[in-house]
């Protein structure tokens, strides 16, 4: 079979679906001889899987995502391994862009111009299986330039736009607020006139007009800044969320009491957004914010979509939509996303394209970087030796009810966590200490139940499974016999 051509055999092969799946009102499927699909990836940037209005958040305006959900399959539990340091957004895009698992990626970073070099990069796999490919936006990982390994890169952006000392330990209720979200003056996504939010959505009209003019099949990397700090957007955003309308999470907490023994204490970055202890107020404030530059944002992803449309390849294209992790902002006494809770390594996953089904939830757990190897599958390619992650089509098309019997997360050799069975067990090795969630009963965390003797049993399978899942994502981390305070 050409690699250059799109088959309907290899369709029916890449999703896992049979003839039978022919008479399925709605499903469409490629003819034979039809030109591989398109890809079209959109990536956020500290977006937590709850704030989609479709998803059950009713606090949040989400229209154009809510498309995405509508229109294709979501899966609920997806999954960030964790980082090396504390910038977790590296780890997540070292980690999509080669289809190493965590410590792997890790190891691997210093050797990065070696795998573009041999082409082992997922736009360089797309380019080899004949696919134009277009990147706009955030990149950071480490060392390597997306002008080298895309054909076409406009305004490449870093790991986030400046902060300022403004910005940080914020608001305390009872005194004046110096930062306002669209006050322009302060820079950071207003940096060069227009909000940077919008200047991706201008950058991939730009690019999907391009590509409408091209026989070429086209991979896009669209990723956002936004929604991560500093949460700026216009004030006509903000507006939509009165404050008296915020409600502070469930498991608000003024304080987390293992803060300074899993490297998230007042010294870390991200904590420092909001003043310690946390009030309700400064969380209310911090979440009106986060949920207007995501509104922002999915008013663009709007854009986005509206594009495709108007190339008249939206038939022929496939959508995924992510981000790099979750974040806390304000659950648990956390604003940052340096920790195990499934409002920070849990994301939003959704998938749209011919033959997917509308409006699936798929609650299986996987992880967001599976989206990487789904791609190659889908473009005809095989799947590279070195990539772990596994792709989603089977999942999407019904061929299996899973891919990970458990999944993993690290973060630095401060916290580890395990999830299985409807249970997460969480484990700092510094202060040997363990917290388990029945995750069926206590979705938001909040009754460690570790202690119970009861639980003792689950505690030891549990860890059991992390030391066999330390294995696989090179994690050398000794838990039998760690720094104990």
């Amino acid at each position: 079979m050409s690699d250059t051509r799109w088959t309907r055999r290899r369709f029916l092969k890449a999703v896992g679906i049979g003839a039978a799946a022919l008479s399925v009102p709605g499903t469409e499927l490629f003819a034979a001889g039809k030109d591989k699909p398109n890809i079209l990836f959109i990536f956020a940037d500290d977006q937590c899987f709850e704030t989609l209005r479709s998803l059950g958040c009713d606090e949040i305006q989400t229209p154009n995502l809510d498309r995405l959900v509508n229109g294709g399959v979501t899966f609920t539990h997806a999954y960030n391994q964790g980082a090396w340091h504390g910038a977790v957004c590296v780890a997540s895009r070292t980690m999509l862009n080669t289809g190493r698992f965590l410590w792997i990626a890790r190891d691997l970073e210093p050797k990065l111009k070696q795998e573009t070099a041999a082409g082992r990069f997922w736009s360089q796999y797309m380019k080899q299986a004949g696919y134009e490919t277009y990147m706009s936006g955030k990149w950071h990982v480490k060392g390597i330039k997306p002008e080298d390994i895309f054909d076409h890169v406009r305004d490449v952006r870093p790991g986030m736009p400046n902060q300022t000392k403004e910005g940080y330990n914020r608001p305390i209720e009872g005194q004046p607020d110096p930062w306002k979200p669209w006050d322009t003056k302060y820079g950071g996504y207003w940096k060069g006139g227009k909000h940077w939010s919008e200047v991706l959505g201008d950058h991939a009209e730009d690019f999907l007009e391009n590509a409408s003019k091209s026989e070429k099949p086209f991979f896009m990397y669209m990723a956002f800044n936004a929604p991560h700090d500093p949460r700026q957007s216009p004030k006509q955003y903000v507006d939509k969320y009165p404050l008296e309308n915020v409600r502070v999470p469930a498991n608000f907490l003024p304080e987390y009491p293992y803060k300074d023994s899993i490297g998230c204490s007042a010294k870390l970055r991200d904590e420092k957004l909001a003043p310690f202890p946390r009030t309700k107020y400064a969380v209310k404030v911090n979440r009106q914010e986060y949920y207007a530059i995501i509104t922002h944002m999915d008013a663009q992803v709007g854009r986005i979509l509206d594009a495709l449309e108007k190339t008249g390849k939206a038939d022929n294209t496939y959508i995924f939509f992510s981000a790099d992790h979750g974040l806390a902002v304000g659950h648990h006494g956390l604003i940052g996303k340096q920790n195990m809770y499934d409002h920070s390594v849990r994301v939003p996953l959704m998938v749209n394209g011919p033959g997917v089904p509308k409006n699936k939830k798929i609650t299986t757990p996987v992880y967001l970087q599976d989206i990487m190897p789904s791609t190659l599958e889908l473009a005809g390619v095989d799947k590279p030796r070195q990539v772990q992650f596994k792709s989603l089509m089977p999942l999407v098309g019904g061929k299996v009810k899973s891919s990970y019997d458990a999944i993993y997360g690290g973060y630095i050799d401060l916290q580890r966590m395990v999830s299985a069975d409807s249970y997460k067990m969480i484990y700092y090795p510094k202060i040997d200490k363990t917290l388990l969630y029945n995750l069926k009963d206590d979705p938001l965390e909040m009754k460690n139940i570790a202690d119970d003797p009861s639980n003792a049993r689950i505690i030891r399978k549990l860890r059991r499974r992390l030391k066999k899942l330390q294995k696989q994502v090179g994690d050398k981390l000794d838990l039998d016999n760690t720094s104990k305070s």
